[in-house]
């Protein structure tokens, strides 16, 4: 079987932060996480009703950082219902939060950056630890995996994540070479590897016409292009492929509005994988990704011309219709 990980970065905005009061918090949750719109919902709950319908699992990779504006409420709010639908809630961080918390700020040090990264080793394990225990708080089970926010980790942030017990991070991107990511991994690195002390799980990718690579993210692929690159993987005895998504994007998040050529997407996935032959849906908690057996050495699912084709096409008529998210 080729485990087949739907990651979602679930989060509220640090963008649509406008204050720390409760009616702040109830916008950033509607625009962010429940997604609730004119023409139906497309945040957490339509994606827990998606799964549960064809009995498929996900990882939830949930940022508690925003309890330092709202507490620890605010992430309760997004654990209870993936925990009481049974998926797998993991740790994510986006550390623009620290800024916006301003005096409130908890930890020791008072530094503020965009990613992870821009923190020393010792300040980023005060960081996790903070953000593990909220997560906790807010009743998560304890963590065995991480993303950062903006993929903005390094090598620093996989030797905090093994000092503070965590045995796995899904930061690298192959696809996005010169992004937020410095872990000291290459495009060529598209298998989960060991890598200074924790089993790094990249995210998936697909080959380009132009001789690059194309990441594995719900707004980036068709649903031909995942199902295909889904199917090379298994049929190339890949052992784990990794999907990327968000839980704000089926809509629009400034005019609230679904976007409905995405929401196909991710509704045609989950009903594929529940019918694909030597295919299964997995999570950290239960089913974490293994290292491969030979090594790291798969290969993307090359270019096809109709399949690009197809997806320019779509990708115009969804910015054309839909906006940007």
């Amino acid at each position: 079987m080729t485990r087949v990980y739907i990651t979602i970065d679930t989060e509220y905005s640090s963008g649509l932060y406008t204050g720390p009061g409760p009616a702040d918090r109830a916008e950033n949750y509607a625009r962010s996480i429940a997604c609730i719109t004119p023409q139906g919902a497309a945040g957490i709950t339509h994606k827990i009703d998606l799964l549960n319908e064809y009995g498929q699992k996900a990882v939830f990779f949930v940022d508690p950082m925003p309890a330092l504006v709202w507490g620890v409420a605010a992430i309760e709010d997004i654990v209870g219902p993936l925990i009481a639908a049974g998926q797998d809630v993991q740790l994510h961080c986006h550390t623009e939060w620290l800024g916006l918390a301003g005096s409130a700020n908890p930890l020791p040090s008072k530094r503020t950056g965009r990613n992870i990264a821009d923190f020393p080793f010792e300040e980023q394990c005060q960081i996790l630890e903070y953000a593990r225990a909220t997560l906790m708080a807010a009743g998560a089970p304890e963590p065995v995996a991480f993303r950062a926010g903006n993929y903005g980790a390094d090598d620093n942030t996989l030797r905090a994540l093994a000092a503070i017990g965590l045995a796995y991070d899904s930061s690298h991107c192959p696809a996005l070479a010169g992004g937020d990511c410095r872990i000291s991994l290459g495009p060529e690195d598209r298998d989960p590897v060991l890598h200074h002390g924790v089993i790094e799980v990249p995210a998936g990718t697909i080959g380009t016409m132009s001789g690059g690579q194309r990441h594995a993210q719900i707004t980036a692929l068709t649903l031909a292009e995942m199902l295909a690159a889904i199917r090379h993987a298994r049929d190339g005895g890949q052992e784990s492929f990794t999907l990327v998504s968000h839980s704000f994007e089926l809509i629009n998040r400034r005019r609230m509005a679904v976007n409905r050529i995405v929401r196909r997407r991710f509704a045609g996935l989950v009903r594929a994988l529940a019918t694909m032959r030597g295919v299964q849906t997995a999570t950290f908690a239960d089913d974490p990704p293994p290292l491969p057996a030979l090594g790291g050495n798969s290969q993307p699912l090359p270019a096809s011309p109709i399949r690009t084709g197809m997806r320019l096409a779509e990708q115009m008529v969804s910015n054309s219709l839909y906006g940007a998210l």
